[in-house]
């Protein structure tokens, strides 16, 4: 995946199904809320998550690992 993926998935159709998952980006609330601080390989993990989503099959909210200073 390049660096130009790791934008937002966003398409503007924001809304939340029953499972917290976006109906147009596949991503949970969590995920979303969040996106501006992950790193990119935390944001390559969400779009391997969105995929399994957009196939059918479960995949849990990506969570973001404290950094140490």
């Amino acid at each position: 995946m390049t660096d130009r993926q790791l934008v937002s998935p966003c398409v503007s159709i924001c809304a939340l199904d029953e499972d917290d998952i976006c109906v147009g980006c596949f991503r949970t609330g969590g995920e979303i809320s969040i996106w501006g601080l992950l790193s990119d390989d935390e944001k390559r993990e969400v779009f391997r998550r969105i995929d399994q989503r957009m196939n059918g099959e479960p995949a849990p909210c990506v969570v973001r690992k404290e950094k140490k200073p």
